[in-house]
């Protein structure tokens, strides 16, 4: 943010090493801080339904959903600690010292990372379910999935690990002075980082999807000409409505998350250091509230998450056996 030259110090007991308090208008601030602290908590409380919801009730327990989980992990800590500390960045001088803005950037490429991780699994669970249904109850299961979310987050820790590096071994080395919370990265490092976290995984998903949508599409003009052969017949009783349905809500979370994704990254082509530049602090805040859009969208599109919201506010959820209950 622009700094005026009678504006105030972060620190005025630290007159040569003190960054001067940005010249946000205090109304301003406080209306954006309410504004982000409203967007952070309904964030975190929707994908803590999410979280419950498919934790608690045996039926929710499927392959799509153990992924619909794992996104919503990532969601909630969006939610609980980036948009928050996001806050503080954006809107006023940074307090809380340079371990925790190391942590900030750590979590920051960490959730990242797992979220492109969780949408890229869940467009090669519907690339299954709908491209080759025969063998999906075969090649995916509940096990395998929980296996891929942990591998996920596990690489998700790593990368970040070795992304942030410096940071991490040295916190606060990139700072110019007091107050302030910055992290610089290599031209090569700044490349890697695009392909990995960017080019690889979006080709990646959008290749699937757009297989996913030319096979969707035919059948459903296989269904309306009545073909009866008998290959496609298998091919439409295994790929039924509700799987043809719920690709299309995925695919609708797919296409949320790539419109508030992309230009994050698109962002980043033409402005160096996209983190440390005040005027883009949008484009994280609009990355960020991709987390509160996907629990909207589960209850849009999933009548059993409007039915287990119903159960969890209405307190039916400590009922004894309620974790059986049929709820689709």
């Amino acid at each position: 943010m622009e700094i005026q030259k009678g504006a105030e110090l972060c620190f005025p007991q630290l007159l040569n090493s003190s960054c001067r308090k940005p010249t946000l208008h205090w109304s301003k601030a406080v209306l954006l801080n309410i504004v982000l602290s409203f967007i952070s908590l309904i964030t975190a409380a929707l994908n803590l339904l999410v979280i419950i919801s498919v934790s608690y009730f045996r039926q929710l327990h499927t392959p799509s959903n153990i992924l619909l989980l794992s996104l919503a992990v990532s969601d909630f800590l969006v939610g609980l600690l980036l948009m928050p500390l996001e806050t503080i960045r954006t809107t006023t001088c940074w307090f809380l010292g340079d371990l925790m803005c190391c942590v900030y950037f750590y979590l920051m490429t960490n959730i990242v990372c797992a979220s492109i991780g969780n949408i890229v699994l869940i467009s090669v669970d519907r690339y299954v379910a709908i491209c080759d249904p025969l063998h999906y109850p075969t090649r995916i299961n509940v096990g395998r999935v929980k296996l891929s979310a942990y591998l996920c987050w596990f690489y998700s820790v790593f990368y970040s690990s070795l992304y942030m590096k410096d940071i991490l071994t040295e916190p606060g080395r990139y700072n110019s002075c007091y107050g302030e919370c910055v992290f610089f990265s290599s031209d090569v490092a700044g490349i890697v980082d695009l392909v990995l976290s960017f080019i690889v995984p979006v080709c990646v998903i959008i290749v699937l999807y757009m297989r996913v949508f030319v096979v969707a599409v035919s059948q459903a003009r296989a269904m309306r000409s009545h073909v009866t052969a008998v290959t496609l017949q298998r091919s439409l009783n295994q790929t039924n409505r509700s799987e043809l349905k719920a690709a299309r809500t995925l695919g609708v979370l797919v296409v949320v998350f790539l419109g508030s994704y992309c230009p994050y990254y698109c962002y980043t082509l033409v402005e160096e250091n996209l983190v440390n530049d005040p005027s883009a602090s949008t484009v994280i805040i609009v990355f960020y509230f991709n987390s509160c859009l996907n629990p909207l969208i589960y209850t849009l599109f999933y009548p059993w998450f409007r039915n287990v919201v119903k159960l969890i506010i209405t307190l039916q959820i400590f009922k004894h056996d309620i974790s059986e209950a049929n709820i689709l």
